[in-house]
């Protein structure tokens, strides 16, 4: 099989060459199987596109979550591989789009009944919100926790609206979300089964510091942050709370139409109450980042969970349909009695 790894070009180029690891991870995998790979990096001047049908890969690996870095252009890339109906790992675009925007997907979780802490929106010459305190303020539509630090969770209304007023600065939209204090857990989602639920361990905290996963704690390995956030899997929890937990989770990730692999971070409160903080649509997948080590934890090696992630983008691909299907079917079920064969908008040789 011919199989295309689609990343951003310019985040792969980076000093820290996170992007590039697990690109060169992932193509070992593949290739040991006997597959062809393609790099595919992305660049703004979407020459990429021309390189992408020119390559006629059978599947694509998209490990793209942005261009040039900016995240808000990771939609676009998937839809690029719909239109050219091109079968491709992981979320759709559409998925991608409502996960990406924080409290478009909160409002859409709480309107299902599911548990969300008291959130708002706050954009530039608007009214800072009431959402209790703590409260805790994010970029609304960033990941990889861009825009998180010790400083983004206040006490009081002075540091909320400082803090709102900085970072309106930098970004259009500001989420502004009570802190939940308590454990934080990670639910990895898998096609239809859920893995063991990982737990961020804060026990190594640096005193006065706030339990959260900060950019710091992400990206700079053997700081405090980072050594005071560690992972652990399976986490340790009684069987009726991991219960609640993966359902909570399944019935999130079934609402923002989730395919493929994905992850769901909980907190669960001092009286045992789980909150969503966040459906994350694109979890890191190197092989020491979070869902590989639940994988692990499942007895699923790193080769299999890539396999895997392959098998799932492809089944999604047949179960869809071509275009064409699917518009005959829609023809159909509208009354109209229509042939595929009367439907090639792009007949060999037409105009």
């Amino acid at each position: 099989m011919k199989i295309g790894i689609l990343f951003d070009g310019a985040s792969a180029a980076s000093p820290d060459q996170l992007i590039i690891g697990t690109v060169q991870a992932i193509e070992a995998s593949l290739a040991s199987e006997g597959n062809e790979i393609v790099r595919l990096p992305v660049h703004p001047d979407a020459k990429w596109i021309d390189k992408l049908r020119r390559a006629r890969v059978d599947l694509v690996f998209n490990l793209c979550e942005s261009i040039d870095g900016v995240a808000a252009l990771e939609p676009p890339v998937i839809s690029v591989l719909e239109l050219l109906s091109l079968p491709y790992t992981g979320r759709s675009s559409w998925t991608t789009s409502v996960t990406l925007r924080k409290h478009v997907v909160n409002a859409a979780l709480e309107r299902a009944g599911l548990p969300v802490p008291k959130f708002a929106v706050v954009r530039r010459g608007g009214a800072i919100p009431a959402v209790g305190f703590p409260a805790i303020c994010k970029p609304a539509a960033e990941d990889a926790s861009i825009g998180i630090e010790q400083r983004s969770v206040v006490r009081t209304t002075r540091a909320l609206t400082e803090r709102v007023g900085v970072m309106l600065d930098r970004w259009d939209e500001v989420l502004v979300q009570r802190y939940v204090e308590g454990r934080e857990v990670n639910v990895g989602i898998l096609g239809d089964a859920v893995l063991p639920i990982a737990e961020i361990d804060f026990g190594h905290m640096p005193k006065g510091m706030w339990r959260i996963v900060t950019y710091r704690s992400k990206w700079e390995d053997g700081c405090d942050e980072d050594l005071g956030s560690a992972p652990r899997c399976p986490a340790r929890l009684p069987a009726s709370v991991a219960s609640q937990l993966r359902k909570v989770a399944v019935a999130a990730w079934r609402i923002v139409g989730g395919t493929g692999y994905g992850r769901v971070d909980i907190r669960i409160d001092e009286r045992g109450r789980p909150w969503i903080l966040e459906v994350n649509a694109n979890p890191d997948i190197s092989p020491d980042a979070g869902l590989a080590r639940m994988a692990r934890v499942a007895g699923i090696e790193y080769g299999s969970l890539v396999r895997r992630i392959c098998e799932l983008g492809l089944q999604r691909s047949r179960d869809g349909g071509t275009t064409a299907e699917r518009w005959e079917k829609a023809q159909r079920l509208s009354g109209v009695a229509t042939k595929i064969s009367d439907l090639d908008l792009f007949p060999a040789g037409g105009a």
